[in-house]
């Protein structure tokens, strides 16, 4: 019978207008084994446990240093008395069955440590659709995570042994965290997906990260090079890694020129041209 305590955490820095959503969104699952551990990242806006909701001894509330939010993840990971985790972003909220039917799904399912959903898009207020590109998939997923993050953080849920075994978020990397924490571990374990939205995933305001930051594939690049070198690829995971090294480095190159950043662009230039012989030279052993 599976375990069906889960740990939830919900990092969050100066978003005190959207945390009592979040908040509220898990003190409505229909679950009884549960807590919440909120971990405070520096705040400055007056965020406080008595603000949250004192009277819920299912919540915790740690208060940092401002260090970003993997490090914020981390230590609610660290805190966690459960062995189910699932994250949430305080800017984000769920539909009331998230946590019992992914717990349905794993327990249907043992041989997944991990699962994840559809979720409903929000932006500037407004519902939208992903796109194409957008498109999630279940099982064995490492090749189609390499172009962009295809897991929302605030929609997985996985056991505590694949942190354990692949390690936490990238507390040096400024964003694409998730990025890179997916890639390490799902090249070696399949992960399960719902079909059906169970998170409202809310987008468009302005101390986004990602809207501040030109070139996001500056730190998948990153990412993809530390993964290429951990030794814990196959043959042809590491082909498809090169291959996306390189496609990314080439559109980098042109980005940084149109700027007239020529040092920014002559390094992806080189970057796409040594990852593009490296895919070839990978692809022949792969032949052969």
């Amino acid at each position: 019978m599976l375990s069906r305590g889960v740990s939830v955490i919900i990092p969050t820095y100066n978003r005190r207008e959207f945390l009592l959503r979040a908040v509220k969104s898990v003190q409505l699952q229909k679950l009884p084994d549960w807590e919440l551990i909120i971990v405070d990242d520096g705040s400055t806006d007056g965020t406080r446990h008595d603000w949250v909701h004192p009277e819920d001894s299912r919540i915790r509330f740690l208060k940092t240093e401002h260090r970003g939010v993997s490090a914020a993840r981390n230590l609610g990971v660290v805190n966690a008395r459960f062995q189910w985790i699932s994250f949430l972003d305080s800017d984000d909220s769920w539909l009331p069955g998230k946590l019992t039917s992914q717990l349905e799904a794993l327990e249907n399912n043992p041989a997944y440590m991990a699962v994840h959903s559809e979720e409903i898009w929000i932006r500037n207020g407004y519902r939208v659709n992903p796109r194409k590109i957008h498109r999630k998939y279940g099982g064995w997923v490492y090749r189609y995570s390499l172009p962009r993050c295809i897991i929302s953080p605030s929609s997985i849920l996985l056991h505590r042994k694949l942190l354990q075994k692949c390690g936490g978020f990238d507390e040096d990397l400024l964003v694409c965290e998730d990025y890179e924490l997916w890639l390490r571990i799902f090249s070696r374990y399949p992960i399960w997906f719902l079909e059906k939205p169970l998170v409202f995933k809310t987008g468009g305001h302005e101390d986004q990260l990602s809207r501040s930051m030109w070139g996001m594939d500056r730190f998948r690049v990153q990412a993809l090079l530390k993964i290429s070198e951990s030794g814990n690829l196959t043959l042809q995971q590491k082909v498809w890694t090169a291959s996306e090294i390189a496609r990314k480095s080439k559109i980098l190159a042109g980005g940084f020129a149109k700027r007239d950043k020529m040092e920014g662009a002559s390094f992806y230039r080189n970057l796409a041209e040594i990852w593009g012989q490296r895919c070839l030279d990978l692809t022949l052993q792969l032949q052969f």
